[in-house]
């Protein structure tokens, strides 16, 4: 079994932090984008419209979830 030290810890810290505070960015833009569109709550009215989608069944394809693409 490895041993970790505690630099390795600090830089895996550090790196988990940068990759929060770029995805806390890149959430808080995409929640203005679709309030600047129309959805007055943000993601949450997104998030909220594609769940009733599912459930009520209006997609016309049978596939579940469709593969990503890559941003």
């Amino acid at each position: 079994m490895a041993t970790v030290t505690k630099a390795q810890l600090l830089k895996k810290i550090a790196h988990l932090e940068s990759m929060n505070d770029q995805l806390m960015t890149e959430i808080t833009y995409v929640d203005r984008l679709m309030k600047m569109i129309g959805f007055s709550s943000g993601l949450a009215g997104v998030k909220a419209s594609a769940q009733e989608i599912l459930e009520n069944g209006y997609l016309e394809s049978d596939e579940e979830f469709p593969e990503e693409e890559a941003l």
